[in-house]
């Protein structure tokens, strides 16, 4: 049995506590800053707390161990208990720990007891008493009041072994619990144990193998009941504009109404934008990103197609295209659902037959392209059309068995035949073959023409796969949009940001370039009258005419958004993200105020209370405050070279809480009216980055008279794992904020 311990021992070495504990360098002799020495001790406290545990799960598997043994031993030569069980029965147990989460034990909640007479089983029956499985929080607050809620098993029959264990208040040694502490399930949260103390008045709940502890209002400390329900708001939110345009990797998604509504899609929602009388329709139908839209010849019906999602629940939702109703936004139907794999990224719906099929491509690995009778919800053909990017597909517009689809290196027409599509590739012959065909139209006479990566159109007479006529360099570099508007005149834009319209022998009738703020062209619509819609690179829609003077009915960041923070009085907002770009916005007008391009990405904001000034947190540290009005540059501070998550000013704007990737949190006191700033603390603690941070009582530091008194505020501070409150404790004599876990 001594072999037995000396070989677990080994296992666990407790040199690194060891040594830093006995490091000096926290003491009150060190030459360490305060705040230092602070983060020292806790770091210190973590360690042991993690080497507590890991000797906990270290002594409950040899207990399992010898339990185990025993009964072996007990089985085979019927001997009574070894002198060290009584001694090891008394050391409770912890769960199974796993990669850092808790698990519960499976099968029975106590050690299984051999089946034997006489004393071994009131020694079993005793120790079963004792065994308790507890989190290691529960048993540090033994004595606390504390209610725990788990899940029950439901588990057969009346033995001992079997028996449901919810929680208990402790280790007794005489085998015996009291049933005034006796812990009763009292809520039951799906799969997460939630533990309430209301003597210290906070919940505490498991996500992912971590506590998460929530401190209650002092008012609700008393009265508060985990069992309790409330009912849910009667009140519900709608949503009301939808700022942005989706066209950096997205094509032929904006379109014109018979309504004089403009058609195009951001994220998951289609929006519908009157732009003569600034009033915007949402379709909300979509459960993740759009990525390809279509219009019926009937300019009402529309479909839509969308990523591969996950539910609010955690379940995978699977690609699919809706189509629906432009007036009533009533979904029509829902196509593909469990077909299609990962997005959907060409709709077109055929026109020679009224618009009765719909040509899909999705983006899977062989870009599946598939024909459905969309009314029957009935898929006609199905093909794998290339392992390479497909960018576009359209069907003729006098045929509705030919389909024709382009993308990296290949333009395929499509022979519907007999329920299967037939392939014929595109020749280029003498002409040579780009390495990507952009887009795809057709003439009046039934013609196909494409752009492609070298800035050609080819055109490709009816009902052949050979080129009838080609307009060498059309544009200097990529080719992105065409359309052919109803006069017959062609209109090509690309990466060269100009817009060239042609006649119907293709000659160049005229040329205007788009300004470069708004970017390369990716989407050309015809508008009403001779005006065309277009849409860019940098999400922006523009409206004009073919002689210039584009004027801007949208926009939006053209890479991921990430910081956000509302005006305190006004009907103001700013946002920044990952193009660098802060942009302030009127949310009466729905117009960009001003935008302010930065050196870095940015990742958060935060008004001061005044207005007067915002803050803007980046990705490596840097951090910056702007004028509200003039978006002039007011500072620069740094702290630390990880991206700062979080920027919140006090209710009095005194004081700024910065949350940043490295777990700290840096506090600033702020002077004149938030353009002056010093660092006064930095808090520690945390296991993991920072990710929002709120205040929940008035900002306060000053210093007092008296050396007995104190002043406390508190800060609720929300990581990735856990729900903290931070008491923030001046020091009698200090000028700094020192940080203390509570």
């Amino acid at each position: 049995m001594e072999d037995g311990f000396s070989s677990y021992s080994s296992l666990y070495d407790t040199s690194s506590l060891l040594q830093f504990c006995n490091d000096d360098s926290a003491s009150a002799a060190s030459s360490m800053e305060v705040t230092d020495r602070v983060a020292s001790l806790e770091q210190r406290v973590q360690l042991q707390e993690d080497e507590i545990q890991l000797l906990k799960s270290a002594l409950a598997d040899v207990v399992r161990r010898l339990n185990v043994s025993e009964e072996q031993q007990a089985m085979g030569s019927r001997r009574g208990p070894t002198k060290a069980r009584p001694m090891i029965a008394t050391l409770p147990l912890r769960p199974t720990v796993n990669n850092g989460t808790i698990l519960p034990k499976k099968g029975s909640g106590t050690l299984p007891s051999p089946s034997g007479p006489g004393s071994r089983k009131d020694t079993s029956t005793a120790a079963s008493k004792r065994f308790l499985y507890l989190p290691l929080s529960t048993v540090r607050r033994a004595n606390s009041n504390e209610h725990m809620g788990t899940l029950t098993r439901k588990d057969s029959g009346d033995s001992k072994g079997n028996r449901t264990r919810a929680g208990s208040t402790g280790s007794n040694s005489s085998g015996k619990r009291s049933d005034s502490k006796q812990r009763d399930p009292v809520f039951n949260a799906g799969m997460k144990r939630v533990t309430h103390c209301k003597e210290e008045g906070y919940v505490k709940m498991y996500l992912k193998g971590r506590p998460v502890t929530m401190h209650m209002p002092k008012e609700q400390v008393d009265s508060y009941c985990l069992e309790a329900r409330a009912d849910l708001p009667g009140n519900k939110l709608k949503l009301d504009w939808v700022y942005g345009y989706r066209g950096r990797d997205c094509r032929s998604n904006l379109y014109l109404l018979p309504t004089g509504e403009t058609v195009y899609f951001i994220a998951s929602v289609v929006v519908l934008f009157n732009v003569d009388e600034q009033l915007q329709r949402h379709y909300t139908g979509h459960t993740d990103d759009i990525k390809c839209l279509a219009v019926h010849p009937d300019k009402i019906t529309i479909a839509t197609g969308q990523v591969a999602g996950t539910s609010s629940d955690g379940k995978q939702l699977a690609p699919h295209v809706r189509v629906w109703d432009s007036v009533s936004l009533n979904t029509l139907h829902v196509l593909g659902a469990g077909f299609f794999d990962r997005a959907l990224v060409c709709l077109a719906f055929s026109k020679s037959n009224g618009g009765n099929t719909l040509c899909v491509v999705d983006d899977s690995n062989d870009h599946v392209l598939s024909v459905w009778e969309w009314q029957r919800e009935d898929r006609l053909a199905e093909v794998k059309c290339s392992n390479e990017s497909v960018f576009a597909a359209d069907f003729h517009p006098t045929d509705s068995n030919i389909v024709v689809t382009c993308g990296k290196s290949h333009l395929y027409f499509w022979h519907l035949e007999k329920g299967m599509l037939v392939k014929k590739q595109g020749l280029f012959e003498k002409q040579e073959k780009p390495k990507f065909v952009l887009c795809v139209t057709f003439a009046e006479n039934g013609d196909a023409i494409t752009g492609d990566s070298s800035g050609n159109i080819l055109v490709w007479g009816k009902g052949t796969n050979r080129i009838s006529h080609v307009i060498q360099a059309a544009h200097e570099g990529s080719i992105f949009a065409l359309c052919m508007l109803r006069n017959g005149t062609l209109v090509s834009g690309g990466k060269d940001r100009r817009l060239i319209s042609w006649d119907g022998s293709y000659r160049q009738i005229q040329t205007v370039e788009v300004p470069e703020l708004f970017g390369p062209i990716r989407t050309i619509a015809e508008g009403r009258g001779e005006t065309v819609l277009i849409g860019t690179t940098k999400h922006f829609v523009l409206q004009g005419s073919l002689d210039g003077d584009f004027m801007p009915i949208t926009q939006g960041h053209t890479d991921e958004l990430w910081g956000l923070a509302v005006h305190p009085w006004k009907p103001q907002f700013v946002t920044c993200g990952y193009d660098r770009q802060v942009c302030l916005w009127d949310s009466s007008s729905h117009q960009l105020i001003w935008t302010k391009s930065m050196e870095d990405a940015a990742q958060s904001a935060g008004f001061h209370p005044s207005g007067a000034v915002v803050a803007i947190g980046t990705q490596n540290g840097r951090w910056l405050v702007l004028d509200s009005e003039s978006k002039d540059l007011v500072t620069v501070h740094t702290d630390g070279n990880e991206q700062l998550s979080a920027m919140h000013y006090g209710p009095d704007g005194n004081f700024l809480g910065i949350g940043s990737h490295d777990n700290y949190i840096y506090i600033y006191a702020v002077a004149e009216n938030g353009r002056k700033y010093s660092r006064v603390g930095k808090c520690s603690g945390h296991s993991s980055f920072i990710t929002h941070l709120d205040c929940i009582q008035s900002w306060l530091l000053r210093r007092k008279q008296s050396r007995r008194t104190k002043e406390r505020t508190f800060l609720h501070i929300i990581s990735s794992m856990q729900f903290l409150i931070l008491e923030k404790e001046l020091m009698p004599g200090a000028s700094t904020l020192v940080p203390k876990l509570k």
